[in-house]
């Protein structure tokens, strides 16, 4: 896939940056039938955690009771940045954490505020993964596959390496 060895602390490193700037991914318990919902998480790259606003009213958050081994997916907004993350999740509604990460946007999911009764705040403690990095950007990208191509060779996407976040 690549030319160059990409490091696990370096595909790291990429992920909890791009995480900060585009904080959406694919959230779901890791079992077979279980779907995958669109989330937003917050990332503490020096725990190794993701917090994640829902209402105690959703399936995901019912299910958590008896169900902790998860899956978190990502795919940055630029698309340099891919991962699959495995984790362990739980209902942790640390109040400090709700007061760092509540937003305007948090927010209109509970019209009583911070002490809406619905509100629950997830911890996914992340564990293993795999990460991939195709920085070359979309210029970088269209060469390569031109070049590709043109020599009868595979493009040079990026690279990918397993990781352990927790």
């Amino acid at each position: 896939m690549s030319d160059t060895a990409l490091s696990p602390e370096k595909a790291e490193q990429e992920f909890w940056k791009h995480l900060k700037s585009s904080r959406t991914g694919m959230l779901g318990l890791d079992r077979p039938g279980y779907h995958s919902q669109p989330m937003t998480a917050f990332g503490e790259p020096e725990t190794g955690t993701l917090w994640i606003f829902t209402r105690d009213d959703t399936d995901l958050a019912g299910d958590v009771a008896t169900a902790r081994d998860a899956m978190f997916t990502y795919v940055s907004k630029d698309q340099e940045v891919f991962a699959c993350i495995h984790g362990q999740l739980s209902i942790d509604n640390d109040r400090t954490r709700i007061e760092e990460y509540w937003n305007p946007v948090v927010a209109a999911w509970y019209p009583e505020g911070k002490d809406d009764p619905h509100l629950t705040l997830l911890r996914f403690d992340a564990g293993d993964g795999r990460i991939w990095i195709a920085d070359k950007g979309a210029v970088g990208f269209f060469y390569q596959i031109a070049k590709a191509n043109l020599t009868k060779t595979t493009p040079d996407a990026g690279g990918v390496v397993d990781v352990n976040l927790g």
